[in-house]
């Protein structure tokens, strides 16, 4: 009977001493952190805060500078935790990315991830998105902390599924001018949160031109704008070639969304004229870009 009881404390013995050494390697391990935006919920309510609107068209976003001070809060808050990286959650038509969304994929640690853009430039599909890559993470250890920077109920499901693989969520928000931004029952949900104000956004959100917002001079004609979808048609072969050419002829009516963004953006800038809206015209500077290429053929 003796034997027997030395034989256990044994046993415990070294079941105590696997154990102290596994905790002992844990404490080793950095803790990693990462940083999910939702992006729709950025550019409204930073855009409500700096410009009194939530209308992309009325305001510009230092994209890079802002995931610049994002990481930097991050790496304040997460002293002792390295980051995994920035995860960037916004729609496009056809789930092709905008130039401005690929200038943002191709920052270092910034992972973009496309939901789908309806009719009525509403955001399909992110929130599922974050979902699944939240639950990823905290599933395979891969993050012990994530910052989430949005403020849709429908994000409850996703920080649930990644506390019950251990990981805290930290939800941030954008100051508000008058009430909240945020849902209630997310705000519940999380482990802490933090509020970014307004001096925070300064550097990186600032408000277009009255020249340039919707309403703003006198209307240009069909005939203008389709001149001018002409011109940058011409500028535009000339620095991508006949080769570019040939691959987007078959697509004809139609624009791949990245060429469509950056047509738009462009002869805005020329006609200091805001087009959002306005189908009829947006139809003619197509037509002005087409009729150009097919000529050149």
């Amino acid at each position: 009977m003796n034997d027997d009881l030395a034989h256990l404390a044994t046993r415990i013995d070294r079941t105590n001493e696997l154990l102290e050494r596994m905790l002992a390697e844990v404490a080793k391990t950095p803790s990693t952190h990462a940083i999910f935006v939702d992006a729709g919920y950025l550019y409204a309510a930073a855009g409500r805060l700096i410009a009194g609107t939530e209308d992309r068209r009325a305001f510009d976003v230092d994209a890079e500078g802002l995931i610049d001070a994002l990481i930097d809060r991050a790496r304040t808050v997460f002293a002792d935790s390295r980051l995994l990286r920035v995860y960037w959650y916004d729609g496009a038509r056809r789930r092709i990315h905008t130039a401005e969304q690929q200038s943002i994929a191709e920052l270092p640690d910034v992972k973009v991830r496309l939901g789908n853009l309806n009719a009525n430039n509403q955001q399909k599909g992110v929130d599922s998105l974050i979902r699944t890559d939240l639950e990823s993470l905290a599933r395979h250890r891969a993050i012990s902390d994530a910052a989430l920077l949005g403020g849709d109920e429908d994000l409850v499901s996703a920080v649930e599924a990644a506390q019950g693989y251990g990981a805290r969520v930290h939800l941030w928000g954008i100051e508000a001018p008058e009430g909240r931004n945020q849902a209630e029952p997310l705000l519940w949900e999380v482990d802490s949160q933090r509020t970014l104000d307004l001096e925070f956004f300064k550097p990186y959100v600032s408000r277009r031109t009255a020249a340039y917002e919707a309403g703003a001079g006198a209307r240009p004609s069909r005939e203008d704008v389709r001149f001018v979808g002409a011109q940058i048609a011409a500028k535009w072969l000339a620095s991508r070639g006949r080769d570019a050419l040939v691959e987007l002829l078959p697509g004809h009516p139609y624009l791949p969304g990245s060429v469509d963004q950056d047509l738009l953006v462009e002869a805005e800038g020329l006609l200091q004229y805001s087009l959002r809206g306005q189908a009829d015209l947006r139809r003619a500077l197509r037509d002005g870009f087409w009729d150009h290429l097919q000529a050149q053929y």
